[in-house]
């Protein structure tokens, strides 16, 4: 004689939360401001200031995400500082 399956309840979902949208500016340092564009028909990211209207623009994919093209402006603009500084 076999035993009776027990009823297990399945495991809780986990919660995503949301990424950020908005983000801080590296050139007027003002918060908030950065707002980022994602264009899906032309496959074109934009990070744009509201208040320094400074603005950066990257090829995209399908999985990419504001998060991400806010920090490919940041890898950027340390990128450049690098290279001031070797070349200075």
């Amino acid at each position: 004689m076999g035993k009776r399956k027990s009823r297990a309840k399945p495991p809780p979902k986990k919660r995503m939360d949301k990424l950020d949208t908005v983000f801080s500016c590296p050139f007027c340092n003002h918060g908030t401001s950065v707002e980022c564009r994602i264009d899906m028909k032309n496959l074109i990211g934009e990070a744009v200031c509201r208040i320094c209207q400074e603005s950066f623009s990257t090829t995209i994919t399908a999985l990419t995400e504001a998060i991400d093209i806010y920090s490919e402006w940041i890898d950027e603009c340390e990128r450049v500082n690098t290279l001031e500084d070797d070349g200075a």
